[in-house]
């Protein structure tokens, strides 16, 4: 005959049948258990602080370093909060396992359910894993930033705002687009230190180029100094083209960042003014219409003529 199971201590003050030795020892158990208890969440607390700190001191020590890789204070803000969460909850989940164990819970069937529950959740959340981790490598690597004129996933616009599952970017028409950062695989990043601000202006072949040439560059270094978005240049780099209708004239210069469409467009404005004052033309396709055998000169773009016989010459 199996010998009857042995009542606990539980049972034993409940029925009354303890013992004081019992008693004194079961005690003992209860208050080691809560000093340990104790003792873990102290630790668990102090491991928090210190770890906080050194992060902290982490990004103040490359603060300098930071406003150079990454330009916008929120991102900096994102990246403490990310890894500082990542740490508290490896801590969190250390210390609440070893509190368990010191309750008498049986630890490692939790740990077993858990990492099941680990693998079912990362088949099924595979979009919103990949999200989060693409989300953390274009923070911490500053692939682009809050306020850059981007291209991404076929949509151009500024980004508004950058997050952990989705970024937001507004195009020039006020679309708001909100894309996931797991599908992200190009970006093109159109901030940089200086952009480029390049364009060609066609004159007629009569002109002459080197005046042309001449008359271009000294505007271009008298108004100068009236556009402060300018970083180098403006230049008249030359002849660039000969083509149909005229010579190609290829000016370039380099703006402030997200500067260089206003500045392209001063100059454009620039060259038409001056090409204006000196007499000499913009040359365009010109087409030369024959109508009942008299000629006729029309631009490409003439309207409301009846021909018999259309042949260019």
């Amino acid at each position: 005959m199996p010998s009857p199971a042995k009542p606990s201590l539980v049972q034993e003050i409940l029925t009354g049948t303890f013992t004081a030795e019992q008693l004194t020892a079961g005690t003992s158990m209860v208050v080691s258990s809560l000093i340990r208890i104790g003792v873990i969440v102290l630790i668990s607390f102090l491991v928090m602080r210190v770890v906080s700190r050194l992060i902290d001191r982490l990004f103040k020590s490359r603060e300098d370093e930071q406003r150079v890789l990454i330009r916008d204070n929120r991102r900096l803000m994102t990246l403490r909060t990310v890894i500082k969460s990542f740490v508290r909850y490896m801590v969190y989940f250390v210390g609440g396992i070893m509190v368990l164990g010191e309750l008498g819970v049986n630890t490692s069937g939790l740990l077993a359910g858990a990492g099941i529950a680990g693998v079912a959740l990362g088949f099924g959340a595979q979009n919103l894993v990949r999200d989060v981790l693409t989300g953390f490598f274009i923070l911490f690597e500053d692939q682009f930033a809050v306020g850059d004129y981007v291209s991404i996933s076929d949509v151009s616009g500024v980004v508004e705002d950058i997050g952990l599952r989705v970024t937001k970017v507004r195009d020039f028409a006020g679309q708001l687009y909100v894309v996931p950062n797991g599908s992200i695989n190009l970006v093109t990043n159109f901030r940089g230190r200086s952009m480029r601000a390049m364009f060609d202006v066609q004159v007629p072949y009569s002109t002459d180029v080197e005046l042309a040439i001449e008359v271009l560059q000294d505007a271009f270094d008298r108004h100068k100094e009236s556009m402060p978005d300018i970083m180098e240049g403006p230049t008249v780099l030359g002849v660039q083209d000969l083509g149909d209708s005229g010579i190609a004239l290829r000016i370039w210069a380099t703006a402030q960042p997200m500067q260089q469409w206003s500045l392209e467009r001063q100059l454009k404005l620039l060259v038409k003014k001056t090409l204006d004052d000196n007499g000499i033309s913009i040359s365009y396709p010109h087409r030369r219409v024959i109508i009942d055998g008299q000629h006729n000169c029309a631009d490409s773009g003439a309207v409301g003529m009846t021909s018999r016989s259309d042949r260019a010459s």
